[in-house]
């Protein structure tokens, strides 16, 4: 426990509250006293006590549902990751990327349905996906280190002076503010990190941080400088079901079916029961090598108490080295034998249990070495006047970026593969989390370097541009009343300029590409499977494939270009060098642009046996949206198959098309306090979150293969309207010893506009039709049949092959069924949050129990296949689970230490698998612990340790069956040893 003096304005204590949303109401209850004080004498706690001390009292004092994380100490976050911290928080679930928390669920809305703000701005994110222009809104928090942040908020209701953009929540990051803080505060600290799944890189790399703040000039200057450098070598190995299960209903034939009478299969599919086979399986082994920077510069100026000025600069940086190595089979849907689950018999989902494919063909290998950078900037002034007692007024403006893309010509993402093509058949079994595959080759042996090629390789190229010039105006009046105490009111302008792009440089030479002897053996390292992936028990079973080759990239690569070379071949846009290209397929910028308007009156009655507060609020926004997208243009079809008809591309243009929409957001927030220690509160609002970027893309799209009625076309709706949620929350709350409280609430949210879609007939691009003219129908006459077999060589040769459809011989257009994106759905989240935090006494001791349940009227129906002409991929709201914490610590002495305890339900992941099936994939429920340690040497000087997933915890998905394997996913354990000193 440390105690601190420092001098605060009142108008640092105004511009605090009006910051924070006008969410904390004792700032309006300051008296004339406090108002005149020169200096304000604060006992800081800091430790984990401090720190949760601190937050409770943020919850207790909020108008609305609050939660917030505090900092320990200043730089010193409990968790050494933002998105991990914010997981303790009741009704807050993460997701992670490499065994890190990346993103937020909040009450079981994902990533894309929060907003996150950096001291009340909203930031803008930048997201790139492997094989396509990435659609999400969601924010990264892996961007950011911990150690630059000192509190972080959950406003889980609506507040009418909130940025938009939260359906689930708005989570505020705060950071230091020298005027805010002591004299002078220095301190620095260093880190080294094991990653235990590291098998490349260092096996302990560095991590630095420090701040530095300072003010003068009697305390009108202020000067805040933070900092922060780490580095993570890690790894991961899974195995996959990469090419997605294909969904067959129980008695009909179809690809790769089992019939119902089958003696090959144990319990085969019947009649009314839904099973999967499965289009192939793998593994794949990666290292990841992250350096990520961070630093903030905040000067301040107060040249009178009732004037303030603040210019910061914030930055962020990630650049990430990933390398990968993969083997794996695809199915051609050859059953040759295996088993299933039992069926009830009255319709079920079965799965297999066990399963031979006999496809005869190759055993794949596949390398990757890429490099990506992603990058933040962000420039704000906030200027803070109090003209009088009464009246606060606040302008704030930021201009951010956000930058996410390929470091070189290597791309974003990339895969050169090869094979050996002596498979003659493949049996997994599915018992277990981790599969066990074992590959039966032909006569000619094992799978051998001496028999090894590349076939096809892949490099793609996704980047993401993000731009928000934000401007706000807020201010706040006072009312000498005892019932009315303030107003709040704003206005507020924020233009959003959002780019996504992805080519893809890819080559078709899957058969294979030169002969083994072009690849010297030793391009190609055998590796152990049971080492990689030995978290799983199944992976040192005897039926498990013993081992995975690891290729060369590099020496691929150059094996490739020198074949290459000597053909004279240009294989990539460099030439005989494989590399990324730059023109984009898909390239879409969305505008938006908003404008609100906003006001909340707060009542109190603080006189009454059971003081009450109460908020009303209403914000006015409007959006204007303005989408541009890069489209292909195509001048005929060519007739190519039987029934394939190929739609010839032209050129490319960019289409541009517009949408708009206004939503009044009331907020109501009431809260009463039944005794001095007990708090019951209740709150309705409105909150909204806007369509992903790939529904609202300015452009039409078809698909190039089109059949003999016609084809499909893809359009994008700017027009959507944004997802209203209607929230009403209850909550008790008992606040019964210092730091130590119990609440329970309840919460609902009605959901509209979850968009759907819908589809229309037209005649896209005027493309004529081969089969749809009077030279078709000639050709049927003069051959007495309308077989195409027979009537397309006809035509090929009549005409030139593949034969064209023209308008000028009078072929009809091609109707097309244009797909798109309509607002349609509804949904209802409720649940409860429980929550209990305990201190023993002067003892150190404390606990933290939270439980969150999530439950909604909309989920996935595992026996609606998707199948059919026409019929839509299911809706299902994503996320839903329930979650729960559990924390012990001690703080005393010195001495802090926590062991943490962290689990989610299972949940709906996706509604498309591998290959863009229409299937469902499940996450496994999962829980992780995590700890650390810190002692105290003396007042300046602390050293300590931490331990993430010190259990080594593994993930898992799965399809409609938990047999249905969709990835199991080895990451491990990392710790920390590090050192902080306190100037």
């Amino acid at each position: 426990m440390e105690y601190r003096t420092f001098k605060r304005t009142q108008l640092a204590a105004t511009i605090s509250m009006v910051l924070g949303a006008a969410a904390f109401s004792p700032a309006f209850a300051q008296t004339n006293d406090q108002a005149d004080a020169e200096q304000l004498e604060e006992i800081v706690v800091t430790g984990i006590r401090g720190s949760l001390q601190r937050s409770m009292d943020m919850k207790r004092d909020a108008r609305g549902v609050v939660d917030a994380i505090s900092a320990e100490d200043i730089g010193k976050m409990p968790d050494t990751n933002l998105a991990e911290s914010l997981q303790r928080i009741t009704g807050v679930s993460i997701d992670r990327q490499n065994g890190e928390g990346s993103r937020v669920t909040v009450r079981g809305f994902g990533p894309d349905y929060n907003a996150v703000t950096l001291n009340g701005r909203q930031m803008p994110a930048a997201n790139i996906e492997a094989s396509s222009a990435s659609t999400a809104r969601s924010f990264d928090f892996a961007n950011l280190a911990a150690e630059s942040v000192s509190a972080v908020e959950v406003y889980k209701t609506g507040k009418a002076s909130l940025t938009t953009g939260g359906l689930g929540s708005v989570i505020n990051i705060r950071t230091a503010r020298p005027l805010e803080m002591d004299s002078l505060v220095a301190n620095v600290g260093v880190k080294a990190m094991h990653d235990t799944s590291n098998e490349n890189g260092s096996d302990w790399t560095p991590e630095m941080s420090g701040i530095f703040s300072t003010k003068f000039a009697e305390d009108t200057i202020g000067v805040a400088l933070t900092g922060s450098y780490s580095k993570r070598d890690s790894g991961y190995a899974k195995s996959e079901t990469g090419p997605g299960w294909y969904t067959i209903q129980g008695g009909q034939g179809d690809w790769g079916s089992v019939a119902p009478d089958s003696t090959s299969f144990e319990n085969p599919p019947q009649a009314g029961d839904i099973y999967a086979m499965p289009r192939g399986i793998g593994f794949t082994f990666g290292q990841v090598q992250r350096e990520r920077t961070n630093a903030q510069l905040t000067l301040q100026w107060a040249p009178t108490d009732a004037l303030e000025a603040t210019l910061d600069y914030t930055y962020s940086a990630q650049d990430v080295e990933q390398q990968y190595n993969a083997m794996g089979a695809w199915f051609n849907g050859v059953p040759v034998s295996g088993a299933f689950t039992e069926g009830s018999g009255n319709g079920s989902v079965v799965a297999l249990t066990e399963y031979t494919d006999g496809t005869g063909n190759d055993v794949t290998f596949n390398a990757g070495d890429w490099g990506t950078k992603n990058e933040n900037k962000s420039l704000g002034l906030n200027l803070a006047w109090r003209p009088t007692d009464a009246l606060t007024l606040i302008f704030d403006y930021h201009n951010s970026g956000a930058d996410n893309g390929a470091k070189d010509g290597r791309g974003s993402n990339n895969n050169v593969a090869g094979a050996q093509f002596n498979r003659a058949a493949t049996t997994v079994n599915y018992t277990h989390d981790l599969p066990t595959v074992n590959f039966t080759y032909n006569a000619d042996g094992e799978f051998d370097p001496a028999k090894m090629v590349t076939s096809g390789s892949s490099f793609r190229n996704s980047i993401m541009e993000h731009d928000i010039e934000q401007a706000k105006f807020d201010g706040s009046f006072e009312f000498d009343s005892k019932v009315v105490k303030s107003i709040d009111f704003g206005l507020g302008y924020l233009e959003s300029e959002n780019r996504s792009a992805f080519a893809n440089a890819q080559r078709e030479t899957w058969g294979g590409y030169g002969t083994a002897a072009d690849y010297d053996d030793s391009l190609f390292v055998a590796k152990s499977m049971a080492s990689a992936l030995d978290q799983f028990s199944s992976a040192s079973s005897p039926d498990m494939t013993p081992y995975y080759y690891a290729a060369n990239f590099q020496g691929m690569i150059d094996a490739i270009s020198a074949i290459a070379t000597a053909n004279g071949e240009t294989i990539s846009p460099c030439g005989t060098v494989l590399c990324a290209s730059d023109d984009f397929s898909t390239d879409r910028t969305t505008i938006e642009k908003q404008t609100a308007a906003y006001a909340q009156l707060n009542l109190a009655w603080d006189d009454l046996a059971m003081p009450m507060n109460l908020s009303i609020g209403l914000r006015y926004e409007d959006t204007a949206v303005d989408a541009k997208a890069l489209v292909p243009t195509y001048d005929s079809i060519t007739w190519n198959g039987d029934n394939e008809f190929y739609a010839q591309r032209s050129g490319t243009t960019y289409e541009e098309r517009e949408g708009a929409y206004s939503n009044w957001l009331p907020n109501v927030d009431f809260d009463i306090s039944i005794t001095d220690s007990i708090l019951a509160r209740a709150s309705v609002s409105k909150t909204l979150s806007r369509p992903n970027y790939g529904d609202i893309q300015g452009g039409q799209t078809i698909n190039e293969l089109i059949r003999f009625n016609g084809g499909t076309s893809n359009l994008g709706n700017p027009d959507l309207d944004p997802f209203v949620s209607t929230n009403f929350d209850l909550s008790g709350e008992w606040y019964y010893e210092d730091a130590s409280y119990v609440s329970i609430g309840y919460y609902k949210k009605a959901v509209k506009n979850f968009i759907g879609q819908t589809s229309f007939q037209e005649a896209t691009f005027d493309l004529a039709h081969p089969v749809q003219g009077p030279r078709y129908e000639q050709a049927v006459a003069d051959l007495g049949t309308d077989d195409a077999s027979v009537v397309r060589p006809y035509l090929d040769a009549l005409y030139g092959a593949p034969f064209a459809g023209s308008a000028a011989e009078g072929d009809s257009a091609a109707m097309f069924t244009v797909i798109t994106p309509v607002n349609a759905e509804t949904a209802n989240i409720d649940g409860f949050e429980i929550a209990w935090q305990h201190m023993f006494g002067e003892s150190g001791f404390g606990s933290i129990v939270n439980f969150t349940t999530v439950n909604g009227d909309i989920g996935y129906d595992d026996f609606n296949t998707n199948k059919g002409e026409g019929v839509d991929n299911q809706f299902a709201v994503l996320g839903l689970s329930d979650s729960f914490n559990l924390v012990g610590f001690y703080d005393n002495h010195g001495i802090q230490a926590r062991i943490a305890y962290n689990w989610r339900d299972n949940f709906l992941n996706s509604t498309f698998d591998g290959n863009g099936e229409r299937n469902p994939i499940y996450t496994e429920a999962y829980g992780q612990w995590d700890m650390n340690v810190s002692y105290d040497i003396n007042d300046n000087f602390t050293v300590f340790a931490e331990g993430i997933n010190v259990t080594n915890e593994t993930q898992r998905l799965y399809g409609r069956h938990e047999n249905m394997m969709v990835g199991a996913i080895q990451t491990g354990a990392r710790y920390n040893l590090g050192a902080r000193y306190t100037f």
